[in-house]
């Protein structure tokens, strides 16, 4: 299958990427590198440096006889989101129907897209959330993330397109973008290793539900199958505070200690998602517990760190 990633220079999408290449499928990349990185790109991949709002996007989806469509560049951080709402709508719905106007010119079968359950859901009226749960979004990247998918749904009405939307939990693991995607872990683990004083917002009681990102990437790969279709929650159900996630970080850290700042404004206090769809429907499960996930993290951190200390 020759299968189209956006986002593939990125932390999720280059591990998709590889992913999909060890299964035997021939992978492209579209990728702006706003915040995706070259050293993430697989020498066996094509890649293009586009934005995915370029007309020309069609191009390359046509003359690389795209049969799939992974959909996983976007404007991801939610503060900036707040700042600027009209750069996150043209970016994350704007890129995304620029993608299926191609889609339906080049018949595209399968499109794949990276959703939010998080910030989708926003302050949840039960917990874990499962995919009926409402959608209250509390932030623009939030409701651009379900924006997104009901412009999927509609799209897909009006041809032949096989459609899934994965709703992701707090995604982490090596190639997080410390600087530029908000990850409590990969900010904490890189000021760490700076011999920084991470700051907790508020009291640390808020939580969320963190999924480490080889099970992300085993989401996405269950998600080619062509009779799966719909809406899955990936998440691990379980929900961690900020709290819970510096204690397991410290323990990698000798003499190093973090403290309490100020809340931020508009934060959400509570998250976790029931994955038990995609468990039931599709078979996926988690393999990787925090705790082990967050050792891995800081391994591979301390690794990269060691490399660029030595170059």
């Amino acid at each position: 299958m020759n299968i189209l990633v956006t986002g593939g220079a990125g932390f999720i999408g280059s591990h998709i990427v590889d992913a999909y290449i060890a299964l035997g499928h021939r992978v492209i990349i579209v990728d702006n590198l706003s915040t995706g990185q070259k050293q993430n790109i697989s020498s066996q991949a094509t890649f293009y440096e586009m934005d995915i709002q370029d007309a020309r996007i069609s191009e390359i989806i046509s003359d690389e006889k795209i049969d799939c469509i992974n959909h996983h560049a976007a404007q991801i951080d939610v503060r900036k989101s707040v700042e600027n709402p009209v750069e996150d709508v043209a970016i994350n719905v704007g890129g995304t129907i620029n993608l299926l106007i191609a889609a339906q010119k080049t018949n595209v079968k399968r499109f794949i897209f990276a959703s939010s359950g998080g910030a989708g859901y926003g302050e949840q009226d039960y917990f874990p959330a499962d995919e009926a749960h409402p959608v209250h979004p509390l932030s623009p990247y939030g409701i651009n993330k379900i924006t997104c998918e009901h412009y999927i749904y509609y799209y897909a009405s009006l041809f032949d397109l096989n459609w899934v939307a994965l709703r992701y939990a707090n995604v982490y693991g090596p190639r997080q973008n410390s600087k530029g995607e908000a990850g409590v872990i990969a900010i904490f683990i890189d000021q760490l290793l700076k011999g920084q004083q991470p700051i907790i917002n508020g009291s640390g009681d808020q939580t969320r539900d963190y999924v480490y990102v080889a099970d992300v990437v085993a989401g996405n790969k269950l998600a080619l199958n062509e009779t799966t279709q719909g809406i899955y929650n990936v998440g691990t159900g379980v929900e961690s505070s900020v709290n819970d996630i510096a204690s397991m970080l410290m323990s990698h850290f000798n003499d190093a200690n973090i403290a309490h700042g100020p809340a931020k404004k508009g934060e959400q206090m509570r998250s976790a998602l029931s994955a038990k769809r995609i468990q039931d429907e599709l078979g996926w499960s988690v393999t990787c517990r925090l705790g082990e996930g967050i050792g891995h993290t800081v391994n591979w951190f301390k690794t990269e760190n060691k490399n660029k200390s030595s170059q």
